[in-house]
């Protein structure tokens, strides 16, 4: 893929353009490449030179395959992928069940690369590296974006800015939109190379078990004989203390140690294995919630504007779904009608509101681990539960007929 970026910041520096998107992950390469394929003048900013890392457990769902077709760059991420054809979902007592699914494992530094790549060939410029700093203003409405290279701020006029810079609060706060500092989840994963382990591990394994109570450890097999290994937690240790929510002190490294220790295969692959790279964390933030979605001239994207579902801690399918929904208001309205241009976008992300409000109901098996018993129990016994495991990787089903208490008791009763 190359060291170095593949698209240099122009010099003299631009200073206007007609759409800024802020932050070149899925959802903002997303936006920018559905926008400049439709002739609109983009300009990309990051605040990392390309290819750079990014931590996530790197799995592909439907939703994200799903989008990559849309963005004619399927074909490209399938070449480098490693193609899994099972979830396997494995409950506290060491039951499994296989989940069929379409579904690959490809790193972020790689993906990544490849969704800006094609961003640039559609005609969007990348401006990296450039860190946001504040929104410009005329009056209350967002005209463009100071940013910072190095010991130099530069300001670039916009008629739009999207803003898609992820979980991390700072953008949104700057930008005048984050309505809750806390993240919703937190993540860690380690790369771990291991030869020996490759053809025994050819799902993406999700471990519950009530050691790791409040979220999940994952194994995801990449390629090359590579693994993401990592654990994660979910809303269900945020505290509400005078309004403001707090994440609980917890010990994400003793937690990886934990999986290792409650999970052979995760125990073996660590032991026989050499991580490559740091073991590294991040924050999730879910469920559409935490951050206003927009404000005049300003909208917010992916993981800013909580695009994670809080169930499984998925958020690269649904981060380009929502940078598509952002270029496709800006496209529909025209770029200067701020009210119309807001008004879709808003309404399309609560459309999706009521799916991500099901999928956190679903979350609560995270801390209730014996619910995964019982489900995998169910599901290798009726193919009839395991067609409704399969839909929700598809977003078919609806999984609070499975994980809501009144859908445990059917369980229990059919």
């Amino acid at each position: 893929m190359g060291s170095q970026a593949t698209m240099q910041a122009p010099t003299p520096f631009p200073r206007q353009c007609d759409v800024l998107v802020v932050g070149a992950g899925p959802a903002g390469s997303a936006c920018a490449l559905w926008l400049a394929r439709a002739g609109v003048d983009v300009l990309l900013a990051d605040q990392h030179d390309f290819p750079r890392d990014k931590v996530c457990g790197d799995g592909l769902i439907p939703d994200a395959h799903a989008a990559l077709r849309r963005l004619g760059v399927l074909d490209e991420v399938a070449a480098l992928a490693t193609h899994v054809r099972h979830v396997r979902c494995i409950g506290p007592r060491g039951g499994f069940v296989d989940v069929p699914g379409s579904l690959s494992v490809l790193p972020r530094t790689t993906l990544d690369h490849v969704l800006v790549r094609a961003a640039g060939r559609a005609g969007a410029q990348l401006l990296a590296p450039l860190r946001f700093e504040a929104p410009l203003l005329d009056g209350d409405r967002v005209v463009g974006a100071r940013l910072r290279a190095g010991g130099g701020a530069h300001e670039i006029s916009a008629r739009w800015v999207v803003l898609a810079t992820g979980a991390v609060p700072q953008a949104l706060i700057a930008a005048g939109l984050c309505e809750r500092r806390t993240p919703s989840g937190v993540a860690l994963r380690a790369y771990v190379h291991n030869e020996a382990m490759v053809g025994r591990i050819q799902q993406l394994q999700v471990v519950w078990h009530p050691r790791l109570r409040g979220g999940y450890g994952w194994i995801f097999p990449a390629p090359g004989g590579l693994f993401n290994i990592g654990t994660g937690l979910t809303g269900s240790h945020i505290l509400q203390r005078n309004g403001k929510g707090q994440m609980q002190d917890v010990n994400l490294r003793r937690m990886l140690d934990t999986f290792c220790e409650v999970h052979a295969p995760a125990r073996e692959l660590m032991a026989g294995g050499q991580i490559r790279g740091d073991i590294k964390g991040a924050p999730l933030r879910c469920t559409l919630r935490g951050g206003r979605w927009s404000r005049p001239g300003l909208l917010a994207t992916g993981e800013a504007a909580g695009s994670t579902y809080a169930f499984s801690g998925e958020g690269i399918g649904k981060a380009m779904e929502t940078g598509l929904l952002a270029a496709e208001s800006l496209l529909a309205q025209g770029a200067a009608a701020d009210d119309a241009v807001r008004s879709r976008y808003e309404a399309a992300l609560h459309a999706l509101q009521p799916r991500f409000d099901l999928y956190e109901k679903a979350s609560h098996i995270n801390q209730r681990p014996w619910i995964a018993d019982l489900v995998v129990w169910r599901a290798r016994r009726s193919p009839r539960i395991l067609n409704k495991l399969a839909g929700l990787l598809e977003e078919t089903q609806n999984p609070g007929r499975l994980f809501s208490w009144r859908g445990v008791t059917k369980l229990m009763l059919e």
